[in-house]
């Protein structure tokens, strides 16, 4: 099948498929209008023979780069694909993005799209890249960069985070220092990096200050609006409530902000609110929301060009990097002493 050079061609897989050329470029450009018997057919002799278009890495140039995430429904989403298309646009790089969530049918036929378009490089979100898809895409020779980790990965493999750690030090130091001692604190899911992170931020300010950590105190969410009300419910619904309240991503914040809403409390005049992100709808909420700004595009920028860099077979200087968060002191937060005054008003 092979041409004289050694390098298989679209017209050569055409004729082992029993197929038109412009039917293998329809499966190789991921369209739909091609039969589920024939495309499997297709993909299958493509991985086969190692097919890469001429314009895949081997010539030196990305022209695509995929970015998968577990879940899209949230504006964090968004501003990582933001910062990802600014870098991808600027080098005429398209980006395809790929929800997966988290299931093993959808991991694998996103990985056989993958092999027929020869992506030059994959970025994936709060993941901890199955063995069997990192050994693959190993096989393939095409670059991983992971944002948020969710666990450990293979030393080889770049990450791009946020200093969540002192990101969560920094907000509890904050509620501290405004007098407060009940601080609850809404985690996010307990298998990322990132939330363990926030969560260990937190104990070490409440330590530091000598103040003890009710572990009444801490629940967990999803970083979606929903577990923030719930969790918001579940804090104020205890015998001896938190005056403050820190949540571990501003959607959860703003939910803590409707729990207490619907009970008449008034933010922050009767419980201080803050949250982590920073996400474009923090500064419009009312009263708007002190938060940690973590900087989203900006990961999802580097992340972008460390990817492209790595296809074009360049060496970059660290595997790890951790872009600086800071704590956006808005209105949802004001001391205890002057909560107290105001809510026995």
């Amino acid at each position: 099948m092979a041409s004289g050079r050694g390098r298989v061609t679209i017209a050569a897989i055409a004729e082992a498929a029993g197929v038109s050329v412009p039917t293998v470029s329809r499966v190789l450009n991921g369209r739909s209008d091609v039969s589920p018997s024939t495309r499997e057919q297709i993909e299958r002799l493509l991985r086969e023979h190692d097919y890469r278009p001429r314009n895949s890495r081997h010539s030196g140039r990305a022209r695509l780069v995929d970015l998968v995430f577990n879940d899209l429904d949230s504006p964090w989403a968004m501003e990582l694909v933001r910062g990802v298309e600014d870098v991808t646009h600027a080098a005429g790089v398209g980006t395809v993005v790929s929800q997966v969530h988290r299931r093993s049918s959808a991991t694998r036929q996103w990985l056989q799209n993958l092999r027929a378009r020869a992506s030059d490089g994959v970025i994936f979100v709060t993941s901890d890249v199955a063995e069997p898809v990192h050994s693959e895409l190993h096989r393939l020779k095409v670059p991983v960069v992971i944002i948020d980790p969710a666990g450990g990965v293979a030393a080889e493999v770049p990450t791009i985070g946020a200093t969540n750690w002192s990101g969560g030090r920094t907000a509890t130091d904050h509620l501290l220092e405004l007098g407060h001692r009940r601080i609850g604190f809404v985690a996010g899911p307990r298998e990322l990096l990132c939330s363990r992170a926030r969560l260990d931020g937190y104990r070490s300010a409440m330590e530091a200050a000598g103040v003890r950590v009710d572990e009444q105190l801490i629940t967990t969410g999803n970083f979606l609006h929903e577990a923030g009300f719930i969790a918001g419910n579940q804090l104020l619904d205890l015998a001896e409530p938190p005056t403050a309240i820190f949540a571990s991503s501003d959607l959860m914040a703003l939910g803590v902000c409707e729990a207490a809403r619907r009970r008449g409390l008034r933010v922050p005049d009767q419980l201080s609110v803050i949250g982590f992100d920073d996400l474009p709808e923090s500064r419009w909420a009312s009263p708007p929301l002190t938060t940690v700004r973590q900087p989203l595009a900006e990961m999802g920028a580097l992340a972008a060009r460390t990817v492209l860099r790595l296809s074009r077979g360049e060496s970059i200087e660290t595997p790890r990097v951790e872009l600086v968060t800071k704590l956006m002191v808005r209105e949802s937060t004001a001391s205890f002493t002057e909560a107290r005054g105001q809510a026995a008003e």
